[in-house]
């Protein structure tokens, strides 16, 4: 497609999510909530509806709701019911879901992204509810029938529905990175795409730039990763405007992404809205939220990624990069804020948990509630190369290696029994710095002639001498006014 037609179009996508709750037990029943358990043993005659058993909420569901609700400055709503959601699958064995309907517990907020250009935009949500997962289907296990594991029904969810407010493909992979990392935060689910704890449908469709109304929108479901709903969206903008510029009609309905072969397919036409027949839900309770109840859950929120990244870059000056870095999960950031309590190097923090902490992480697959290096130990670190005890090079190559090996030992011990404090005492490092000079008289005349790209040379030959314990910086400035008096 050329860029002067693609040009001509705006992309409109809203994106609706859903996030399994890392409870214990399901949302109305107390079957265990657990991943990768043999099929169909989390399940009792609640999970399979049996007639005569009555759903029970679990308190903790409404906990997390509120906390994802808090943390996108959303409307709690004081007062709610649940529904009734009815239709047929093979993994819904009650044959209805319960979910919210008229009272969502949470409306309005907004999640904040980066644009295309890099720019800070709030996207709109809708609402928040609560409700249930289905089962699932499993089609690739046996040749002839499909296979039914009930552990995942009535696993506890909140839906987060956006509103239109994505214009790319980009912006939508933003949101999704954003909605993940909230709810990772939060601990209130793991996030993870590829174990189905976090699913997204994509509602998509284009319109002329200028133009005041939507076009027929497609849905895309069953995406299982941030990348893929990415390139679903592109793939469904760029037929939506070939369709249009062909003179054809877009059909509104249900697609599914294939994503060995980039492409999305029809599943079923979409005519109409589904016809769910909502009623109000008779075994449970209408639910009351008190004020009280939410001044206490807001008080043990945690810092969110949005509020340390306005923080670093703001108040401790470091760069957007280092900040989108250090904010990308939540145990990176606590070990940063640990290590920044004891130090206010705070670049030098920086610096060593994004370069060599986290390529000892990455070569050794661990997270870094693996590492063994305490953050206080990483400060004093970065202490004694402040204070000119040792050089940012030793502290690297010998000192941090020599800290995995034995981590209960400060730095500043290493350095001592491995002889590598730094000397920066004026008067050792002149007799030095004359001893080197008359050992290379040639290369001290050159210079006197204005060779003075020699500087480095002696600066070797003195770190060499002094067997890498000379103080780099007293030591270049004593260098020079040396050499500049020949």
């Amino acid at each position: 497609m050329s860029p002067e037609i693609r040009d001509k179009y705006q992309a409109v996508i809203g994106l609706e999510v859903h996030a399994q709750m890392l409870t214990k037990s399901k949302a109305y029943s107390s079957d265990v909530n657990e991943f990768g358990s043999t099929p169909n043993s989390n399940v009792s005659v609640v999970t399979l509806g049996h007639p005569g058993t009555l759903p029970k909420m679990n308190k903790r569901t409404i906990e997390f709701a509120i906390r994802m609700g808090l943390a996108c400055e959303c409307d709690i709503a004081e007062n709610q019911n649940f529904a009734r959601k009815n239709y047929f699958y093979p993994d819904l064995p009650k044959g209805y879901q319960i979910t919210q309907d008229l009272t969502p517990i949470c409306t309005n907020g907004h999640i904040f992204i980066k644009d295309d250009e890099g720019n800070e935009k709030a996207i709109r949500l809708t609402r928040i509810h609560m409700e249930e997962d289905a089962g699932k289907s499993i089609h690739d296990v046996d040749v002839f029938d499909t296979l039914v594991d009930l552990n995942r029904a009535g696993v506890p969810l909140i839906e987060i529905v956006s509103e239109p407010d994505l214009r790319s493909s980009q912006e939508a992979y933003n949101y999704l990175t954003e909605v993940r990392k909230l709810v990772r935060y939060l601990e209130i689910c793991d996030g993870n795409m590829e174990e189905s704890s976090l699913r997204c449908d994509a509602n998509i469709s284009v319109m002329l730039k200028g133009s005041k109304e939507f076009g027929r929108r497609v849905e895309v479901k069953n995406m299982n990763s941030i990348r893929n709903v990415q390139k679903a969206i592109e793939f469904e903008i760029e037929r939506h405007i070939e369709a249009i510029e062909k003179g054809e009609e877009i059909a509104q309905e249900t697609r599914s992404y294939d994503a060995l072969r980039n492409v999305t397919i029809s599943m079923r036409s979409k005519e109409a809205a589904n016809d769910y027949r909502f009623f109000p839900e008779p075994d449970l309770q209408p639910l009351i939220i008190r004020q009280s109840q939410i001044d206490t859950i807001q008080s043990e929120m945690p810092a969110l990624p949005r509020d340390l990244f306005i923080k670093y870059t703001k108040e401790l000056k470091l760069s957007e990069y280092d900040a989108y870095n250090l904010t990308d999960s939540k145990e990176i950031a606590l070990f940063y804020e640990e290590i920044i309590s004891n130090t206010k190097n705070y670049k030098s923090a920086a610096n060593w948990l994004m370069g060599e902490i986290k390529s000892y992480l990455n070569h050794n697959g661990f997270g870094i509630a693996q590492f063994p290096i305490k953050a206080k130990t990483i400060a004093e670190l970065i202490t004694i190369i402040d204070d000119g005890k040792i050089s940012s090079t030793t502290a690297s190559q010998k000192i941090f290696p020599a800290l995995l090996e034995t981590p209960e030992k400060s730095p500043l011990t290493i350095a001592e029994e491995m002889n590598l404090i730094q000397d920066s005492n004026e008067d050792a490092l002149l007799l030095m710095i004359e001893e080197v000079i008359k050992n290379n008289s040639s290369e001290a005349e050159r210079y006197k002639n204005g060779e003075k790209q020699l500087a480095g040379f002696f600066m070797g030959q003195l770190m060499k001498a002094s067997k890498g314990k000379a103080d780099p910086k007293a030591a270049n400035v004593l260098m020079r006014q040396t050499l500049d008096k020949l």
